[in-house]
């Protein structure tokens, strides 16, 4: 059985600054990381491949530094590291990164026939959760988003059996392989990596593609050109002011309370 999970190299989210001129994110400001959703889905690979006798590899588009979210991967348990890279990529958005990692997928799938996708539900930086169900709609095969426990996977009914989160509770869904899955958090622990591990990571050297090297590539789906979305505007959220400080006794607290409420009318207007 072969997985291939798609992971991407993001900015810490918990250091990174605002360009106060721009309002853009200052990606210097932070360490690039590999992003947490991203490690849960290498994670369910490597736990799979406990059972299954999987092959995993990893796959990722980004800058050349970006080898490094590869090599967290293979620390975590994969096999295998492809990172294509291109000038030509520059400026994608979900519907640009979608077709360039579905062409390398196709590739991929040309010397090992891919059973299973796993990706994160989402980046960080993005928070769209656009780019895995983009690659399952490119492949034409079935997405399972939000998962949250890969309950059985039947490798001679080519079935997997997914529990995934819904608004309320969570489902149970049965689908035919190959599928793609994006996983939840909730879905395991990343575990410690044994040193093995991290010994092969350090020395590893993943594939690394261009354009060129991925065989018919419409040009004009790619990178800025192929992204359709435009960012009308972007902005920091005003800084929360300090609320008015109630004091008195209880019955004077409540009295002021709500004057404070019923001066702000637009609390009681119909929606």
């Amino acid at each position: 059985m072969h997985i291939v999970v798609c992971v991407k190299q993001v900015p810490d989210t918990k250091i990174i600054k605002i360009n106060p001129r721009t309002n853009t994110l200052d990606r210097r400001s932070a360490p690039a990381i590999l992003n947490p959703y991203d490690a849960h889905a290498v994670q369910a690979a490597a736990n799979l491949k406990k059972d299954l006798d999987a092959n995993i590899s990893v796959l990722s588009m980004g800058p050349p530094q970006a080898v490094a979210v590869i090599k967290k991967s293979i620390e975590i348990g994969a096999d295998r590291g492809f990172l294509i890279t291109d000038r030509a990529f520059a400026g994608a958005d979900t519907l640009a990164t979608s077709y360039a990692l579905s062409k390398a997928l196709e590739k991929i799938s040309e010397e090992n026939p891919i059973d299973m996708v796993i990706c994160g539900k989402h980046a960080i930086d993005g928070d769209t959760g656009q780019v895995g169900p983009g690659i399952a709609r490119r492949l034409d095969i079935p997405p399972i988003t939000n998962v949250i426990e890969i309950v059985e996977v039947n490798v001679k009914e080519r079935t997997v059996l997914i529990k995934r989160k819904i608004i309320g509770g969570y489902e149970l869904i049965q689908a035919p392989l190959p599928c793609l899955l994006t996983v939840e958090k909730e879905l395991n622990d990343v575990e410690y990596s044994p040193l093995p591990n991290m010994i092969r990571a350090a020395r590893y050297e993943p594939v690394i593609w261009s354009v060129s090297d991925l065989g018919e590539v419409d040009r004009t789906q790619l990178g800025l050109k192929g992204s359709p979305t435009i960012v009308g505007k972007m902005f920091t959220p005003p800084k929360l002011e300090g609320g008015k400080r109630i004091e008195g006794t209880t019955d004077e607290q409540i009295k002021q309370l709500l004057e404070i409420l019923m001066d702000r009318e637009e609390l009681f207007e119909a929606k």
